[in-house]
């Protein structure tokens, strides 16, 4: 059972909201929807890196609270409603230098005024390179 509020989202839709944001800036693409989840992936390049050569631990806060946030407007009407980023907690697992790593949203919870989500971060290799928890608040449009 899908928890998205828009019964037919696509790929094409979450490509269009993020048109012209720090997440199309750092080549932040999406790539699978299901039925509980949203998955991003972002290029490790200058953009993304620190400069020791691995990815800067704030492209992994970027991509988790860019595919987390996507995931929460994705759960309302946002005719009525918009979701914005209350709290983002990370754990810096594993280095990076190069390819791209992968950032799936799944929710823990999804309130009226609050959603709580875990976004995994993986490289190529499915290894784990950071876990996020990302706490969002449900705003009302006036």
């Amino acid at each position: 059972m899908s928890i998205w509020y828009k019964k037919n989202l696509n790929l094409e839709d979450l490509i269009l909201r993020n048109t012209k944001t720090m997440s199309d800036f750092l080549g932040i693409e999406f790539i699978e929807i299901g039925d509980d989840f949203i998955t991003a992936k972002m290029p490790i390049n200058d953009k993304t890196k620190q400069p020791m050569g691995i990815m800067h631990g704030g492209a992994s806060c970027v991509l988790a609270e860019t595919v987390g946030s996507i995931a929460a407007n994705c759960c309302v009407d946002i005719s009525k409603y918009y979701c914005v980023g209350l709290d983002i907690n990370t754990n810096h697992i594993r280095s990076i230098r190069e390819g791209f790593v992968y950032g799936t949203a799944k929710p823990f919870h999804i309130g009226r005024t609050t959603q709580v989500w875990g976004i995994h971060i993986v490289n190529d290799q499915q290894q784990m390179i950071s876990v996020n928890r990302l706490t969002m608040s449900v705003l009302t449009r006036t």
